[in-house]
């Protein structure tokens, strides 16, 4: 396998071809901010928190989904990276209901770690307040979209790991949304496994069970990287 030679942060780093500038970085203790990614479910770049600069480069690139190249410089870190990523926040706070104070996830919520990270106390941006349901109908499980982030775990793992293809999403802009079976209420699908995968790879409180109170949302992801090897063995 072909090895690229870059630097990050001024560090002389190495990986392989096939690897992205989030996976060489993460290898050399290397912090880089992320959402939509989890390691075991394939990356799309959804979040966009993970951009980094790249010499040469005049836009902003996704470090989830670049894959290194030889000669590369990449900056983590820097003032407009952080104004970019405080944006990005900031939006996904505003485009929802976000409230965090009575929310099963609370304290245990990726979304939150990440305002708290980049410093971000307060709100300029208005906030868009949609009328957004809450689907309640499955026996276990409810998906808040108050709460939703569009970062699509759930449609990943559901169709990579567990291969049930429950999840899906629906629209655009304003009124894009995860669905189950085209819009089906989650309860009367018939393709759902009721596995729970969806619900403990959320990284807020859209998906939860049934039960569970103010910030008793605690994921389990372990099984993850495990499922993923288990797969690739079998192939």
């Amino acid at each position: 396998m072909s090895v690229r030679t870059l630097v990050i942060n001024g560090k002389d780093v190495a990986g392989d071809a096939d690897q992205t500038i989030l996976e060489v970085a993460r290898e050399n203790s290397i912090h880089i901010p992320t959402l939509c990614h989890l390691k075991g479910l394939s990356d799309v770049g959804a979040c966009r928190l993970c951009v980094v600069e790249v010499a040469g480069v005049n836009k902003l690139l996704a470090a989830c989904v670049t894959k290194v190249e030889e000669g590369m410089s990449v900056v983590t870190d820097s003032p407009t990276l952080h104004d970019y990523r405080r944006t990005i926040i900031e939006m996904l706070f505003m485009e929802r209901n976000h409230v965090c104070s009575v929310c099963v996830a609370n304290n245990h919520c990726e979304l939150q770690d990440a305002a708290k990270e980049l410093g971000l106390t307060h709100f300029d941006l208005p906030p868009l307040e949609p009328v957004v349901e809450v689907d309640a109908s499955h026996e276990r499980f409810v998906i808040d979209h108050n709460r939703c982030i569009l970062c699509t775990r759930c449609v990943r793992v559901c169709d990579e790991i567990e291969e049930a293809h429950t999840w899906d999403v629906f629209d655009r802009g304003a009124g894009c949304r995860v669905i189950t079976d085209m819009g089906t209420p989650w309860g009367e699908s018939r393709t759902c496994t009721s596995c729970g995968k969806c619900v403990q790879v959320c990284p807020t409180g859209a998906l939860f069970e049934k039960g569970r109170s103010v910030a008793e949302a605690k994921h389990r992801r372990r099984f993850l990287p495990y499922l993923r090897a288990l797969e690739q063995d079998q192939q």
